[in-house]
């Protein structure tokens, strides 16, 4: 099994960044390790937050749809994500193809807060659900 890089002050026994208030481990640390796979669009949103707020950048590639996947991640050492907001779903469910999650991700950048709104689109590719890009604003 390979190391995966995790933030140095997090482990299993946290609660999930996701904001579902389990532990990291029993929550999205169980769709990170490949134990079980998202259900639905927003699951699958979840978890990429977490796999953000845990540098977990293997997960993040293998969840991004292949057509718009970069080739790899970087993770900003002064950026620590701390808090998540869905906002709204479209579709996105278990007998669904596709669907839209809206959020609001909260994060401190050097110390200073801020947030970022994004409106992700997700299809299911081979039977999983995969991130594919950001919806443009309105």
């Amino acid at each position: 099994m390979s190391k995966r890089r995790r933030h140095p002050r997090f482990s299993p026994a946290d609660p999930c960044p996701c904001g579902l208030g389990g532990p990291y481990g029993g929550c999205c640390g169980r769709l990170h390790r490949g134990e079980a796979a998202a259900g639905t669009a927003e699951q699958l949103m979840r978890s990429r937050y977490s796999a953000f707020a845990v540098q977990d950048g293997p997960y993040l590639l293998r969840s991004w749809h292949p057509d718009t996947r970069p080739p790899r991640i970087g993770f900003d050492p002064g950026l620590q994500w701390t808090g998540l907001e869905v906002l709204a779903t479209t579709e996105g469910g278990p007998f669904h193809t596709t669907g839209t999650v809206r959020f609001r991700a909260h994060f401190t950048d050097g110390g200073e807060p801020g947030a970022m709104e994004e409106h992700s689109t997700f299809v299911r590719l081979d039977g999983a659900w995969v991130y594919v890009a950001a919806l443009p604003e309105d």
